[in-house]
């Protein structure tokens, strides 16, 4: 474990600087000095409002939903074997969005928005975990497989959805499902589940180390491979739900994130996890920051620059590792 100090800290010191960084630059900048003064309780009131009230909750939500969704992609692609696995493939982003949408189309918002959110997120997880596994056991192929049918279907929904609903309250439904942080609310929810869910899942880096070698090698060495399976598809669901209810849907943080550290760290689980946790909320502070400034005082949708940074680094990737 002491090789695994120096990265971690290395990923911490670029955590805090990006935060720095997001605090400060916005349509209106803020000296770092002013920052330290509004954060010891000074600087004056439209500081105050601006830092406190506006940037650090933004920040830490973003920093909380980008770590969210790269160790929920993290722990997709050891329980599918596939570095290409991502919770938005198994179709758990779209059951988010249909849940939210809903609400949004009945004239309803706030908490309510959230909570049809997650709720949509666990009906998916439940329906496409259920039509996976069947009458016998489930594979990753067919758990994948099963995932990009019914992904495919809440597409459909809502599709239909965006077709009928009024005129007026389709930018709003639209800048959700590209991924939005500016009605993000409080981050407190999602930075707790972020923390007990790394907390509860290192322990099982051996595991998964093993695991993600074949479930045959991982039974052969004394691995309780399905309860193992069925825990991380739980957990890698409830990160998913609660990210895409903190945001909206935003793509390529849980596919890009591990896939990138694997070919720099390794392998090994137990440095990749917390790795993802600090590396997914930096990609997403520098990505919200960018929405805030490329066309300030206008904001663009947080999931356009995740996509636009997110095809073409995937994509550089995947030429390396050929």
């Amino acid at each position: 474990m002491r090789g695994y100090w120096l990265p971690l800290t290395l990923l911490a010191v670029a955590a805090a600087m990006s935060f720095l960084l997001s605090v400060t630059v916005g349509s209106a900048s803020v000296a770092p000095a002013d920052v330290w003064a509004v954060l010891t309780g000074q600087g004056t009131e439209l500081q105050r409002t601006l830092i406190l009230e506006l940037r650090v909750p933004r920040t830490l939500a973003a920093l909380a939903t980008g770590g969210l969704l790269a160790v929920a992609g993290a722990l997709m692609q050891v329980l599918l074997r596939n570095p290409l696995a991502d919770p938005y493939v198994l179709g758990l982003s779209g059951g988010a969005a249909v849940g939210a949408l809903l609400a949004m189309l009945a004239g309803l918002g706030g908490l309510v928005v959230s909570g049809s959110a997650f709720a949509g997120a666990m009906i998916a997880t439940v329906l496409v975990f259920g039509l996976a596994h069947g009458t016998g056991s489930w594979t990753p192929s067919r758990l994948l497989l099963t995932g990009v049918v019914v992904a495919a279907g809440w597409g459909a929904i809502i599709t239909l959805m965006l077709a009928i609903s009024p005129a007026q309250r389709l930018p709003g439904m639209l800048y959700w499902l590209m991924g939005d942080l500016s009605y993000a609310g409080t981050p407190w929810l999602a930075i707790t589940v972020l923390v007990v869910a790394c907390l509860l899942v290192l322990p099982l880096g051996r595991s998964l180390n093993v695991l993600a070698r074949g479930p045959m090698q991982a039974a052969a060495l004394g691995v309780a491979v399905r309860p193992l399976e069925w825990g991380i598809y739980v957990v890698a669901s409830l990160l998913t739900a609660v990210a895409v209810t903190t945001a909206g849907s935003i793509g390529f943080v849980g596919l890009v994130v591990p896939h990138m550290l694997r070919l720099v760290l390794g392998n090994d689980q137990r440095l990749i996890l917390p790795a993802c946790a600090l590396a997914g909320g930096i990609l997403l502070v520098l990505a919200d920051t960018l929405a805030r400034t490329i066309i300030a005082p206008e904001q663009l949708p947080v999931g356009v620059i995740t996509a636009l940074l997110g095809v073409p680094t995937f994509l550089l990737l995947l030429y390396r590792s050929r």
